[in-house]
């Protein structure tokens, strides 16, 4: 059994402040220990986690949290602050692992300030909230915690940059692992490691060229010695950076050996490393990615480009294998699209993938460097779908936000070889800008697949019936096919059409149908207010045709399970059928 014998005796930050120093060691190497046995068994963030914990015990140490407000950028490396503000006991018993997500959240804690989720972020929130504390004309301490590539961020470079003027408290910690999720990528990192070579002399500094003081720390993971600089830096009254160098994964050798496998991970075994679950179904990421490995093979325009999370969408075999056809550009979507046109515009063919929860930081280069200017991109849009996840990372919202920018063709495939034949019509275009969504899991199996080749606007019936026509949108077709299957049992042989676009209509098609059909379904696995059934449902209403528009509601959920979110949504054939025949 584990000893938390210190540990235990932590509640709140107050009681971390009345141990002695020399007991910090031993304080640090127990929640090392609690922080694997919860990512060990539930999975989640581990390197970043691990790099930081004396980092969060000397800011508890020292600051007086909550009056003092210290904000985790993307929360990558909240745990430990969480261990010592309240929640240890989601770390210690395996029974209350669902008590505490992997992100920060005030509804947790009062330590926790903001949701935070998304990365760069940390510097804009702590500079509103000095400004807002100077205005008000209170005196506590705000610390903003940066690092694990977010300052390859845009967002990161704003915050800073007006930070620096402020002329008050203002503390910024810049939490140097020499990583991001993968290895990093931009300028600035070539910056810090001269930092870090010259322990913080170097006369090339960029966060004393744009206005901040300036302090590094080589050992950040020395509890001491940070709480040394921390206590000295305390009630500053000059925006101030501290540079604190530490190691991604401390304190568990296989997560400093292989720490870009370690920075998030599925559970695994504790004296091995190996991860314990493999998932039998074929992944859309491994699929889009080894097209992309025989399409760069055969051709040198081929331009793969991604922002900072090669890992989560498969693409680290490809990036070995082509490594002058891969563009890493960091936590950095804006850039990645605004780049994507350019390399289009100039007769490359980039192709630019990104975690649907993500592209939303990237809507006004979509809009405005992509579309106004046609440029013939592709953006492939993965792990999309309703889900249980944080409520930072909800992939449902991509349709209505992709789908209503005018020039963008939206696809959604509803089988591997349907993603193959859209790839490979989107490529050899040149005419506009192509997204293409996909979910993590590829249907094993369709009864009607879809044959027909791919054409612009043009959607398939691969199910001819009448009076109820299904429209199944990308991974739904298989919803449709049950749901018309189930239909059958009522007597009623329906119609199921493979729209294959999101943002356009067939309407010659949906003419035909509007023939023979007087009842009109739609499922599309993404949020239904202002989404693809919208689309339909203003058609088929001119026509004095109902239309029913299934999928998810506008709302944020936080890891609500997709199996209750299916109840919810009415998302199964007996409930479709339920409510359309009622």
């Amino acid at each position: 059994m584990t000893d938390y014998s210190i540990l235990e005796t932590i509640n709140a930050p107050a009681d971390l402040k009345k141990l002695e120093l020399s007991k910090l060691p031993l304080l640090c190497q127990e929640m090392r220990q609690a922080i694997l046995n919860r990512v060990s068994k539930i999975g989640g963030h581990v390197g970043p986690n691990l790099g930081v914990v004396e980092l969060a015990v000397a800011l508890h140490y020292v600051f007086e949290s909550p009056k003092d407000k210290i904000i985790w950028d993307v929360s990558h490396q909240s745990y430990p602050h969480k261990i010592l503000t309240g929640r240890k006991a989601a770390f210690i018993d395996d029974s209350r692992f669902g008590e505490c997500s992997g992100f920060t959240a005030p509804e947790e804690s009062e330590h926790d300030i903001f949701t935070i989720g998304h990365t760069s972020t940390s510097v804009s929130l702590a500079y509103g909230l000095a400004k807002a504390r100077d205005t008000l004309g209170n005196k506590e301490n705000i610390i903003a915690i940066i690092g694990d590539g977010s300052l390859s961020g845009g967002e990161a470079f704003e915050g800073l940059d007006n930070a620096a003027e402020l002329g008050t408290n203002f503390i910024v910690i810049i939490n140097d692992n020499e990583m991001s999720i993968a290895k990093n990528h931009g300028g600035i990192y070539g910056n810090l490691a001269k930092l870090r070579a010259s322990k913080g002399n170097a006369s090339d500094n960029y966060f004393k060229a744009i206005g901040f003081d300036y302090q590094y720390v080589e050992n950040g993971n020395n509890a001491a010695e940070l709480i040394k600089v921390l206590q000295q830096a305390k009630d500053t009254q000059k925006p101030l950076v501290i540079h604190v160098h530490t190691l991604k994964g401390c304190g568990y050798k296989p997560a400093t050996e292989d720490k870009e496998h370690f920075h998030w991970t599925t559970p695994f075994d504790l004296k091995t490393g190996k991860n314990l679950e493999t998932s039998s179904s074929e992944n859309y990421g491994t699929i889009i990615a080894d097209y992309l490995d025989k399409k760069a093979a055969a051709d040198k325009r081929i331009m793969v480009i991604n922002a900072g999370t090669p890992g989560a969408l498969c693409l680290q075999e490809y990036r070995e294998k082509h490594p002058s056809q891969y563009i890493d550009a960091g936590i950095a979507e804006e850039h990645a699209v605004a780049s994507a046109s350019g390399m289009a515009h100039y007769g490359i063919k980039p192709v630019a993938l990104f975690f649907g929860g993500f592209i939303q930081r990237a809507y006004d280069q979509v809009s405005q460097d992509l579309c106004i200017n046609k440029s013939p991109a592709v953006m492939i849009i993965e792990g999309t779908g309703i889900s249980g996840g944080d409520v930072t990372h909800l992939s449902i919202f991509d349709i209505p936000l992709l789908s209503n920018i005018p020039n963008l063709v939206c696809l959604a495939p509803s089988t591997k070889e349907e993603t193959l034949k859209m790839l490979d019509w989107a490529l050899e275009q040149t005419d506009f800008p192509v997204a293409i969504r996909t979910p993590w899991e590829a249907p094993s199996h369709l009864t009607h697949a879809p044959k027909a080749e791919i054409k612009l606007g043009k959607f398939e019936i691969t199910k001819q019936g009448e009076k109820v026509a299904i429209f199944g949108l990308g991974s739904f077709l298989e919803l449709a096919e049950r749901t018309a299957a189930a239909l059958e049992q009522q007597g009623i042989n329906a119609t199921i059409i493979n729209p294959r676009f999101s943002s356009l209509l067939d309407k010659e098609l949906l003419e035909e149908i509007s023939q023979k059909h007087d009842t009109i379904i739609t499922l599309e696995d993404g949020c239904t207010s202002g989404g693809f059934g919208e689309k339909i449902a203003r058609f088929f209403a001119e026509k004095g045709i109902k239309t029913y528009c299934f999928g998810a509601n506008k709302e944020f959920t936080n890891r609500v399970s997709a199996t209750e979110l299916y109840r919810r949504y009415k998302l199964s054939p007996a409930e479709i059928i339920k409510t359309v025949l009622k």
